[in-house]
């Protein structure tokens, strides 16, 4: 009968050759150094956090696994809604997740829900943590919930005490009753998805949406797609070039969803995180006050590009957590199915994969949360290297997955080619990865062309 405590290849968890063993009989000095407690490595990973982060960690994954996983595969299968229309699941979910603060955790009270003992912690590095975790169990429930910040986050950066207690304020304050307002960003149009990521390709580019003055305001006319939660929003923040220039006037407006003009066209038939929409959005002469232009007129480029940099770190969180996904469905597995009479998971190649997606997902989450702990500032070089990397190598680590599993792999009840789809699109937004290793060469080219205060090395 096969010995449950060890694996094929290795010995038993109580021989006297196992390491752990041989430690335990060092001196008491030594093993201070040597002896651990086998744990769980999310826990160990969560106890190493900040005491208000491990909390908020805590509260993310138990959310994720008692509310969007039991819905994810359904949410994933649902027919293609109409505009506008939400699955009555998903709507739950997003009140819900208004009433326990994770649509509004990037402010503390009294504007939003973020803990006072977690606000002297990155904003970027709580919004990782619970990026990863609904990630792990569903990427299509994850951006339903998390675009939304992404749509606030020009009015955190607008620095204006009046947008944020007018306008970002009430949006926090109707989320936790329950009432979920989300916001979506739009900067993408048809003609223009990268060029709207990229200072080189916007100097080219004619823009698509134009704000005309009027008394009052501006009337906004053109067309924004691939717009993640536009089909559910109640207000978009909006970016438009003034009637005649070019992108160096682009503006921010803060829009009502329900003004004249406002129309949701169509909702894309998407090949991952189906559980949200992509809207494409039509402005037919919108009406937008004056008092609802976000920071400065013209100021909407330098707006755009901060919080790009903002969401690239936890984008590439979502990686983490679809990477972390990937191993667990494949060791979950490779602990059951059998070849040749035993499990794949005392096969040794098999072994040696599986430790493989663990290292790389360990390795990329350690970069996650070195980069989001120090992201007051975010600095665009770090945030786009960390995105394009993370998801790159996430996606590479689902594939192994997937070849794991073999055929398994492909079927919907395996979980691991949801996972695969959803992968997949952390490398088109946000910019896609070509764009974001040309933006890293962007921001260091002062110090490659030696110009940057008079240096000459690069400090890699």
């Amino acid at each position: 009968m096969r010995d449950s405590h060890h694996l094929d290849g290795h010995l038993p968890t109580d021989h006297a050759l196992f390491p752990r063993n041989g430690f335990a009989r060092m001196p008491f000095p030594v093993r201070q150094f040597t002896n651990y407690r086998e744990t769980d490595l999310w826990e160990t990973d969560t106890r190493r956090l900040p005491a208000p982060l491990a909390r908020l960690r805590r509260r993310a994954q138990r959310f994720a696994d008692e509310l969007l996983a039991p819905t994810a595969a359904e949410l994933d299968l649902v027919p293609h809604l109409p505009p506008g229309e939400i699955h009555p699941k998903a709507a739950e979910i997003l009140r819900r997740a208004g009433k326990e603060g994770f649509l509004s955790y990037f402010l503390p009270a009294p504007i939003g829900s973020m803990p006072l003992g977690a606000a002297v912690h990155s904003p970027i590095w709580q919004s990782c943590l619970v990026i990863e975790e609904f990630s792990r169990v569903c990427g299509g429930l994850m951006l339903l919930l998390s675009a939304h910040h992404l749509g606030c986050m020009p009015l955190v950066l607008s620095g204006s005490p009046r947008v944020i207690i007018r306008q970002l304020r009430p949006i926090y304050q109707s989320c936790l009753k329950g009432e979920p307002h989300l916001v979506a960003f739009a900067i993408t149009e048809p003609e223009a998805g990268s060029d709207v990521e990229d200072g080189h390709g916007a100097a080219q580019y004619r823009p698509g949406v134009v704000a005309t003055p009027v008394p009052g305001g501006y009337r906004l006319n053109g067309r924004k797609i691939f717009i993640s939660g536009g089909d559910l929003c109640r207000s978009v923040t909006v970016f438009a070039a003034l009637d005649g220039e070019g992108m160096e006037s682009w503006t921010c407006f803060h829009v009502d969803s329900k003004s004249p003009g406002f129309k949701v066209a169509r909702t894309e038939l998407k090949m991952g995180m189906r559980a949200s929409g992509a809207a494409e959005l039509e402005f037919g002469d919108v009406f937008v006050p004056t008092d609802r232009i976000i920071g400065k007129l013209r100021g909407g480029w330098a707006i755009n590009r901060a919080t790009l940099n903002f969401s690239r770190i936890p984008v590439a969180a979502m990686g983490v957590g679809f990477a972390a996904a990937a191993t667990r469905i494949a060791l979950d597995f490779a602990r059951t199915y059998k070849l040749g009479g035993k499990t794949l998971l005392n096969y040794q190649d098999v072994q040696i994969r599986i430790a493989t997606m663990l290292a790389e997902t360990r390795a990329l989450r350690s970069l996650v949360w070195q980069e989001a702990r120090h992201a007051w500032r975010p600095r665009q070089l770090m945030a786009s290297a960390c995105k394009f990397h993370v998801t790159d190598r996430a996606q590479h680590i689902c594939e192994m997955g997937m070849d794991l599993l073999a055929g398994h792999g492909s079927l919907h009840e395996a979980r691991i080619e949801k996972v695969f789809r959803d992968v997949r699109l952390t490398r088109i937004f946000e910019g896609t990865n070509q764009i974001n290793r040309l933006s890293v060469m962007e921001d260091w080219q002062e110090t490659l062309l030696g110009s940057a205060h008079g240096l000459n090395s690069v400090g890699v």
